[in-house]
């Protein structure tokens, strides 16, 4: 009888962690997501190894967010720099919105135009965001591809886990 009760006790146990296993796999597939970034181009906010965990839902963006998307193939964490209806430009002075020079305490490099990259000022469109790279010197970003629709993006930035020994 001892066995029976201790075999139900143990079976009971196994399925409690089962369940709790589905759920934690269904909300990390539908609801957030944990992504490795291996690109320098978001330092020192966010660098190579750091983890950083998003929310699928969340599409709706403001200038300062951070979001996850994908471009040739290569997962990107980018900050959002102008929303629909912003005008972007990019002068000698500067990264220019709506006819304001920027001034960003957290960025330590020029924001300066790419060669071949899209044509300034850029308006940007309803459903669209503006990303820029916080390493400006070398990010690929929206002054590369141009704007990004929101429906293509993966998520907001909620978390960061850093790595130590960096």
């Amino acid at each position: 009888m001892k066995e029976s009760t201790f075999l139900k006790e143990f079976m009971f146990l196994l399925l409690k962690i089962v369940v709790v296993v589905i759920v934690v796999v269904l909300v990390f597939t539908f609801l957030y997501g944990v992504y490795r970034s291996a690109d320098p181009a978001m330092s020192p906010a966010i660098r190579d190894g750091d983890l950083v965990m998003f929310y699928r839902l969340d599409k709706t963006y403001t200038a300062g967010d951070t979001l996850l998307l994908e471009y040739e193939g290569q997962r990107q964490v980018r900050r959002v720099i102008a929303t629909a209806g912003d005008t972007v430009d990019i002068t000698e002075d500067g990264l220019v919105i709506n006819g304001a020079l920027q001034q960003e305490s957290q960025i330590y490099q020029k924001t300066q135009r790419y060669v071949d990259g899209v044509t300034f000022p850029l308006t940007v469109g309803e459903g669209q965001v503006f990303v820029l790279g916080d390493a400006r010197e070398n990010a690929t970003d929206s002054r590369v591809y141009g704007t990004v629709n929101v429906k293509d993006t993966q998520g907001k930035v909620i978390a960061i886990l850093r790595r130590r020994n960096i």
